[in-house]
């Protein structure tokens, strides 16, 4: 009876082990927590299940692979990610083609980039836990980011681990970083303006996490966008195939399985790694190698604003 007992512990804990990695308890949660909030964010909120994928799995001519994060500049109406191997810097134009690729000099493992403003970028290197501040103009042939200010920030427990995602809150004036997993973790880091431009050191470094104590409902994180329009992230998950939306308190508004046959996608993206909002809710996912994706609102909301 012992034995029997002890087989049936170990084959639950195989099927859990199996809904974890593949991600279907989060989603099952995440899909039924979504049907409580349709009421209330399904006009106001960006409300995943009214996109629909009018571009997608286009090819990024001339670049091969190692594509990661993704950014929106509303001040050039182009999007920018990061290419690990080489370092370098590309900007896309919004149907996914590039425009250039700049060197990325100092880097070992650029992750993820977001735009502040104007002329102004932050790039994530995991391989350093470094978060840089750099420049990119019209006229810039490359990027260097041995020189530049910079925070570190060595939290990942795991080689390979670290900050995946970045994105910058221009409203709230702080970065919001995602680490990949072991564990899954937001951080919120405010006060970096201030330093940055030699005033008070006044960092701040919080955890950011779902609301009630519960735990994320995605395997791994990939990417992060905060649209500003609602306030709400978008959190990215390559091995769930998943795009979640919270609200800033922490609750589940809206979910979206980037599998075949949803949001119109003909085959499923298959590693996901960045995600954008632009200006007018157009919703940007790059996956690796160079794959690019576009889905738009099918249903006019009752905002607009772009997020990075």
């Amino acid at each position: 009876m012992r034995r029997w007992l002890l087989i049936a512990l170990l084959a639950l804990a195989a099927i859990a082990a199996a809904l974890w990695v593949t991600g279907l308890a989060g989603l099952a949660q995440a899909w039924f927590a979504m049907q409580g909030q349709r009421a209330e964010w399904q006009d106001k909120g960006l409300w995943l299940p009214h996109y629909t994928a009018t571009l997608q799995a286009r090819p990024i001519g001339g670049l091969d692979d190692n594509v990661s994060g993704l950014t929106f500049s509303a001040e050039t109406g182009t999007l920018f990610t990061v290419i690990n191997r080489p370092p370098s810097v590309a900007e896309l134009s919004p149907d996914g083609r590039l425009l250039r690729q700049l060197p990325l000099q100092g880097a070992t493992d650029p992750e993820g980039i977001t735009h502040v403003s104007g002329d102004r970028f932050i790039v994530a290197d995991e391989g350093l836990n470094r978060l840089s501040w750099v420049t990119i103009t019209p006229a810039t042939a490359s990027v260097d980011i041995t020189g530049a200010p910079h925070l570190t920030l060595d939290f990942a427990g795991q080689d390979n681990m670290g900050f995946e995602g970045v994105s910058w809150d221009g409203a709230a004036h702080r970065l919001i970083l995602v680490q990949e997993m072991w564990p899954v973790r937001i951080l919120s880091v405010t006060g970096i303006e201030t330093t940055l431009a030699g005033g008070r050191m006044e960092l701040g470094v919080h955890d950011w996490a779902p609301s009630a104590g519960r735990a994320f409902l995605a395997a791994d994180l990939s990417s992060v966008t905060l649209n500003e329009a609602t306030g709400n992230l978008l959190l990215l998950s390559h091995m769930n195939a998943a795009l979640y939306e919270y609200a800033p308190e922490g609750e589940v508004v809206s979910l979206l399985p980037l599998w075949r046959g949803w949001a119109g996608l003909a085959e499923g993206i298959p590693q996901a790694e960045g995600v954008a909002v632009g200006a007018a809710g157009e919703i940007y996912i790059v996956s690796e190698p160079n794959l690019f994706y576009r889905l738009d609102r099918q249903s006019p909301a009752l905002w607009a604003g772009g997020g990075g």
